[in-house]
């Protein structure tokens, strides 16, 4: 099965607001925009990843995005926040395909890796709808919905709850760390970097944390 990925990516001027405080003079926008190109970079080269749609209203960042071959959409009109910006995109993508398989992705994983993104996917493909808790148990990195299954997105918060309450299956693989592995705070940060950060993330990040494992892609 192929699928359509959903990014979401809010204002660059907007993202990380909690990096700051661990990293002193940290350009948030710039680690925001790095980690969103490197998580598009590794999703656009996993071969079950037909093509990715990016939701955001950020010119610099849609420029950029597009430039790696996202498709780039803008929000939705209204209050809907994440979890409308979401389903408006699903909604076109199904509009283009309606028996394509999507999925939701975050754009904060900067170690993200093509092997373990397409490891998930596989086993998304057994179920109508699942998702994949983020690293600290809480979150939720990945939601997918099959051909012809609303995507329902419940973001924000405790959302691994919610989707599992929702009648989504949880996938509970092992070694697919990268993909579990969104960034919010320093900690984070660190711990992506141990899994080896995308090289956009390395060069943004220099000189901010200690020098750890990078990535070549």
């Amino acid at each position: 099965m192929v699928w359509t990925l959903v990014v979401p990516l809010k204002p660059l001027s907007q993202a990380k607001s909690r990096l700051a405080g661990g990293t002193g003079h940290a350009p948030r926008p710039a680690l925001a925009l790095a980690f969103a190109l490197d998580t598009v970079a590794a999703a656009l080269a996993c071969p079950a990843v037909g093509g990715v749609v990016v939701v955001t209203d950020d010119p610099l960042a849609g420029a950029e995005l597009g430039a790696l071959g996202a498709r780039v959409l803008p929000e939705p009109t209204g209050r809907g926040g994440l979890n409308g910006a979401l389903a408006h995109g699903a909604r076109s993508v199904r509009a283009q395909c309606p028996r394509s398989a999507v999925a939701t992705l975050n754009a904060d994983l900067p170690a993200l890796r093509p092997a373990e993104l397409g490891r998930v996917l596989d086993s998304a493909t057994e179920f109508p709808r699942a998702f994949l808790a983020d690293a600290a148990g809480i979150g939720t990195t990945l939601l997918a919905a099959a051909p012809g299954m609303e995507l329902a997105p419940a973001f924000e918060g405790p959302s691994r709850a919610r989707h599992r309450a929702s009648g989504a299956h949880e996938i509970e693989l092992t070694g697919v760390d990268s993909v579990r592995q969104d960034v919010d705070t320093e900690s984070d940060l660190r711990a992506a970097l141990g899994l080896g950060l995308g090289p956009r993330t390395a060069a943004a990040a220099a000189g901010l944390l200690a020098h750890g494992p990078g990535r070549a892609d």
